[in-house]
């Protein structure tokens, strides 16, 4: 078979493995070799290893020549590694291209090789006379191998047709493998005391050794194409690992726990890539507008939604968590770069945030968590904000409110007027220089509220947000100098409200 290059896979023809006719012949010798272990139990050991070993070949041949025509027969485009890059074109189009055949192409890998392996997995561990429990086939039921009855009737021709047809529908990933039944507490208990136990488990390591590297190699190849199909690769992986319980299928599922470690390497591996591309940003990026990264995250997330399957959720979440906390840092020290723009800086990128998640948000809790944090920190930005705003327009009024707030801690409001400085006359004063021309004021403030603002659409709910603060503040001038000063008259709160209403 191995000489035969018809037999395997090639150029413009992938070849499924069909081990009918070589296990027909193996049975042949089964009877033999059930004699051969009543008179010496020492002497399969070489027998054993001569058959994994030309097995393993086989197996070997088979995994490479199918995984080298599935890469060569698999068309798709490149994307670059550049999701959050701050200098790459605006067009994302080569981010967008379809790498669904990739996908495909790993789980065919899966779907063929799994069930093969652990089927060979089986039928060694059977054929060869290993005295484990847990693999003692039913009997009479279900058509499994026996090999005391290997060459008594034409049914094992029909068993060994189940065997071989096990494969033809494989997407269901949770296949019973054949010639073995759940292993039971008690099988259990007593195949970990079997001295078979061992030596099928150093057979088996060989049977299967090397394989791993061609499903690597498709790994790897996957990963240059399209790093985020290490999320779907991920979760194909886990659905077939869930699905290999046997004792037999141990080794396959060591091959699938390595397989499903190495795509989990992989894709931290462009996380953390995508996160220097985040920090590099730091070093060139202008402390003005929204920073690049932070639609292109909201573009990148929506696609790795898109590959989640099984229980790659997980894996996505952690890089969510990574990727939003290294933004956010990044955005907070950059804003320290010119204080006096830091917090319009930092309100216009967690604006930016919000509105490019807000849907992803409702469905994907991880990202809601950080909707709602990017959403208390523009609240503060923006109180932060607007509050210097105001106070740089009505510093006096809002000064001596501040120093009636004070001395009330010290002494009775009665006493207020009479101190240095907050006599009824100062009030005037103060008011009279703070209100005279007080929509002039308030037009500044509208004036220097849009003058560093590079995002037109924050500004109409920023201003009504100023609005509303300057009322409260002054509200509580005016409380104050009802308490303070019931005798002296200032404009009403209803006043000021009508005219700002009216700008």
């Amino acid at each position: 078979m191995i000489n035969d290059k018809n037999y395997f896979s090639q150029r413009g023809q992938l070849k499924k493995p069909d081990h009918a006719d070589l296990r027909y012949k193996c049975r042949t010798y089964a009877r033999l070799l059930q004699h051969l272990k009543i008179l010496d139990g020492n002497c399969l050991g070489p027998l054993r290893k001569a058959y994994c070993s030309s097995l393993n070949s086989l197996l070997r041949r088979e995994a490479h020549e199918f995984a080298n025509e599935l890469r060569a027969s698999t068309k798709v485009s490149k994307t670059p590694n550049t999701w959050l890059e701050t200098f790459t074109s605006g067009n994302q189009s080569a981010n967008n291209a379809d790498t669904s055949a990739v996908s495909d192409a790993y789980a065919k890998m899966l779907t063929i090789f799994v069930p093969l392996l652990v089927d060979e997995s089986s039928f060694f561990a059977h054929f060869m006379c290993f005295d484990v429990p847990g693999l003692a086939p039913p009997k009479d039921e279900s058509g499994s191998y026996d090999a005391d009855d290997a060459d008594d009737d034409d049914d094992d021709d029909d068993d060994e047709d189940a065997d071989e047809d096990d494969d033809d529908d494989n997407d269901d990933t949770n296949n019973v493998d054949q010639g073995s039944r759940p292993v039971h507490d008690n099988d259990s208990k007593a195949g970990k005391n079997s001295p078979d136990l061992l030596a099928l488990n150093e057979a088996l390591q060989d049977l299967l050794d090397g394989i791993q590297e061609d499903f690597y190699v498709l790994v790897d190849w996957a990963y240059k194409i399209d790093p985020l199909r290490c999320i779907s690769l991920h979760g194909v992986t886990e659905r077939y690992l869930s699905g290999q319980k046997s004792d037999a299928a141990r080794f396959v599922r060591v091959l699938l726990g390595d397989l499903e470690s190495k795509i989990s390497m992989q894709f931290s591996r462009f996380v953390d890539e995508a996160c220097h591309q985040i920090e590099r940003s730091e070093r060139n990026a202008r402390q003005t507008g929204v920073l690049p990264y932070i639609p292109r995250f909201a573009t990148l997330a929506t696609r790795m939604e898109q590959y989640i399957q099984g229980q790659s959720r997980d894996l996505v979440d952690l890089a969510y968590t990574k990727f939003v906390s290294i933004m956010f840092v990044t955005l907070e020290r950059l804003s320290q770069v010119e204080p006096k723009y830091a917090e319009i800086f930092l309100l216009e990128n967690y604006a930016a945030f919000q509105n490019s998640l807000y849907d992803l948000a409702n469905v994907v809790p991880t990202l809601a968590k950080f909707y709602h944090q990017a959403s208390e920190a523009y609240e503060q930005a923006c109180q932060r904000h607007l509050s210097m705003i105001i106070y740089f327009q009505f510093e006096r009024l809002f000064q001596f409110a501040k120093k009636i707030e004070d001395l009330m801690f010290t002494i009775s409001p009665e006493e207020i007027p009479f101190q240095l400085g907050l006599s009824k006359m100062d009030l005037r004063k103060t008011l009279k220089s703070s209100l005279t021309g007080v929509d002039k004021s308030i037009a500044a403030m509208y004036k220097k509220l849009q003058k560093n603002l590079t995002c037109e659409e924050l500004l109409p709910s920023l201003w009504d947000k100023c609005k509303k603060e300057f009322l409260d503040k002054y509200d509580s001038f005016a409380q104050l100098c009802a308490k303070i000063y019931p005798t002296e008259t200032i404009p009403s709160v209803t006043e000021m409200r009508d005219l700002l209403a009216s700008m």
